[in-house]
């Protein structure tokens, strides 16, 4: 790896790349430097010939927390503050796209990744891990499509990816609620393919499935992804770009303020569809 990163940590060995999530964040919450780096950390993985499986993983006790909303407060606040005008709004547009690119990346990278979940993935986390393309996890995980709650339409990669991954009932159920499921859940639904019994071990299973991919004839691995990947380029794309426009219209709004106060309040929010 050529460059150093403030929010991910990458180390390689056997021909595997392990990404590990470090914040700075509380939880591995998602700020500036995530949203700038991990693009490039995977585009650099990708381009070296020696990595030929990533293993995605969290640090401490949770695998992310998902939007840091306070360290992304520029993105959210000009719209918020001048919703009637149109350059906040085409701003937050670009600003999305960009964000929306950078889970992208992990999808687009040719080299096979395997999330490794502990502890809670929530909202920007659920993104995140549906743009990889193999899910494990510890039996304290924790996940949630909780944007709904904050009055925000999931918009980076969980409502167009995740209907390729779950059956449609048990989509809405996760995104219409924004309700918390455990590992247990997860896996009877097939977020996740495997539950082990703590971190560690998922961590080990991770990398055991990476190792097996990595004794494997390497642009075959790349030729069995891109088929696999193909069928879902242009169906994510197109969800991706309208959730983009639909966001940039209607998410400035009375209830997305009372969502992210009442967060930051610690208290149930009181929404009125304003």
């Amino acid at each position: 790896m050529g460059s150093a990163f403030e929010s991910l940590a990458v180390d390689v060995a056997d021909h595997v790349a392990r990404v590990t999530l470090l914040g700075p964040g509380k939880g591995n919450a998602m700020g500036p430097a995530f949203w700038a780096e991990l693009p490039v950390a995977f585009g650099e993985l990708d381009a070296d010939p020696d990595i030929r499986a990533i293993v995605l993983t969290g640090s401490g006790k949770n695998f992310s927390y998902g939007l840091d909303l306070a360290a992304m407060g520029d993105t959210l606040g000009p719209m918020m503050a001048d919703g009637s005008s149109a350059r906040p709004r085409a701003d937050f547009h670009a600003r999305l796209k960009t964000m929306q690119q950078s889970i992208t990346a992990v999808a687009d990278c040719r080299t096979p990744t395997i999330a490794s979940v502990h502890g809670w993935c929530i909202g920007g986390g659920v993104d995140l891990i549906s743009a990889v393309d193999i899910r494990y996890a510890s039996a304290d995980a924790k996940f949630s499509v909780r944007e709904v709650k904050l009055a925000i339409v999931a918009d980076v990669g969980s409502l167009a990816r995740l209907p390729l991954i779950l059956s449609d009932g048990h989509l809405r159920e996760l995104a219409l609620t924004g309700k918390d499921i455990d590992a247990a859940r997860a896996e009877k639904i097939g977020l996740v393919n495997d539950v082990y019994d703590d971190a560690e071990a998922s961590l080990a299973a991770a990398h055991a499935t990476a190792a097996e991919i990595a004794a494997n004839p390497p642009l075959t691995v790349q030729g069995v992804k891109d088929v696999l990947d193909e069928q879902r380029t242009a169906q994510v794309a197109a969800s991706l770009r309208y959730v983009a426009a639909w966001n940039s219209a209607f998410l400035p709004s009375k209830d997305l303020s009372e969502g992210i106060t009442a967060m930051f309040e610690k208290r149930p929010p009181s929404f009125t569809g304003e």
